[in-house]
């Protein structure tokens, strides 16, 4: 039987209504967060639709299958990735047919559900502030939470929307100040 995160019931029963909530969330959240020139319900429909494609995407990617993940992400050229191990920002993504092998050995029989926090939209640009719940084996390592704190950032692009930033970051709980400044300084323990 598959461990579940932390406060998560009926894994994986709970996606598609955990789907559904999230994008009620986000349409109930439109209101307070977008300055349109333009019609709300068009936001309305852009929201709830990358909503749910990051809900599909970001399941793909935990499970390994990098296939369904690129058919589902349209990633712009300017694209910046914050990713949750550290480090400086990435730029562009390298969709060649060997580094897409690398990422499904790497990621492996992840089960995730996502929460949206916040949106915020306008014309041209959509931001997604969400929590990824995900358990999966990740770098060889066996399965665990791997939930991630996430901001992602989309363009208009004609009639889709390009990704053009990705941030992440593993602190989902709380963590004091003496970890913080561990983490700060690059060390792995205080020294």
């Amino acid at each position: 039987m598959t461990k579940r995160p932390p406060g998560v019931n009926n894994w994986p029963d709970r996606q598609e209504k955990m789907s559904r909530r999230s994008m009620m969330a986000a349409t109930a959240a439109i209101p307070l967060s977008v300055q349109l020139s333009g019609d709300e319900a068009v936001a309305n429909d852009a929201i709830a639709s990358l909503v749910e494609r990051a809900r599909a995407k970001n399941a793909a990617f935990m499970r390994g299958d990098m296939d369904r993940w690129l058919r589902l992400v349209r990633i712009a050229p300017d694209f910046t990735l914050m990713q949750p191990f550290g480090g400086p920002a990435s730029r562009g993504f390298d969709a060649s047919p060997k580094r897409l092998a690398d990422l499904s050995r790497y990621f492996r029989e992840g089960e995730t559900e996502l929460e949206v926090l916040q949106t915020y939209a306008s014309d041209a640009l959509v931001v997604l502030v969400m929590i990824e719940h995900q358990r999966a084996e990740v770098g060889g390592l066996p399965a665990q939470d791997w939930s991630l704190r996430v901001t992602e950032v989309y363009r208009k692009d004609g009639t889709d929307w390009q990704l053009v930033h990705r941030h992440a970051d593993p602190l989902v709980r709380s963590i004091t100040l003496q970890q913080a400044a561990i983490l700060a300084r690059g060390w792995l323990e205080d020294k």
